[in-house]
């Protein structure tokens, strides 16, 4: 039952080439940026993974945490609400280039499209997007004099995720506004790995305070100072 792992470079070791990732994160909140650098890392010593598709709320700031993967060449194809955001130049550079392909997700049906993976849910109907370029091609139909969007589940490989504390089987709480894509992510991925601050024996946590149940997560890895991504892209890191 102990899911810990000693290192970062182990607890990402596995995921392959063409993989479907989530990553964490609410912008800069609750970005495992510790484990993605440590992605990036690996494909620059071996070449791998390579032609990932990464699912996020944007295409990641400045050169550092998503947005180095895809100035790497690593991403093959984003799903995401805000490719452009304050400052996307490492995906607007690839996009114009026809190097990385784009799924634009309205921000509460990828929610809700992760949430329904992790609950099961094939799915479902929304009316976010009707009228709209997002909606071609995709059935529609009319409850109460309203028209709706069908949208399916969203799942994915792997979720790299960050939460605050930890315990041996995986139990997760998380700070602030860390709360925000983790916990869905963690329910939709075949495989959950999770970074934390804080690692503590089995028990060590309140059950009343744990979000994730240790059940949806298969890795933990503990990293005690966790890099927080706005203030590396205000500071002009480059990873």
């Amino acid at each position: 039952m102990d899911k810990t792992i000693p290192t970062l470079e182990k607890a990402i070791s596995e995921i392959p080439d063409g993989a479907q990732i989530m990553i964490g994160g609410f912008g800069g909140s609750g970005a495992p940026i510790e484990l993605i650098h440590a992605l990036i890392d690996r494909f620059r010593a071996t070449g791998s993974p390579k032609n990932v598709t990464v699912i996020n709320n944007n295409a990641g700031n400045g050169f550092i945490g998503i947005a180095a993967m895809i100035k790497a060449g690593m991403v093959g194809k984003m799903i995401c609400s805000f490719p452009r955001s304050s400052n996307a130049e490492a995906f607007n550079e690839k996009y114009l280039a026809g190097d990385i392909e784009l799924e634009l997700v309205p921000q509460g049906t990828l929610a809700e499209r992760i949430r329904a993976a992790g609950a099961g849910i094939p799915a479902f109907y929304t009316p976010s997007s009707f009228g709209t370029e997002l909606a071609n091609g995709k059935p529609t139909e009319e409850f109460e004099g309203k028209s709706y969007v069908r949208e399916h589940w969203l799942k994915a490989d792997f979720a790299l995720i960050k939460g605050q504390e930890g315990d041996t089987v995986g139990n997760l709480t998380y700070r602030l506004a860390g709360r925000n894509f983790n916990p869905l992510m963690a329910m939709a991925a075949d495989k959950t790995i999770a970074q934390v601050s804080v690692l503590g024996a089995a028990g060590t946590i309140n059950p009343e305070q744990v979000i994730t149940p240790g059940i949806f997560v298969d890795a933990v890895v503990e990293v005690s100072n966790p890099q927080q991504e706005e203030v590396l892209v205000r500071t002009g890191e480059v990873h």
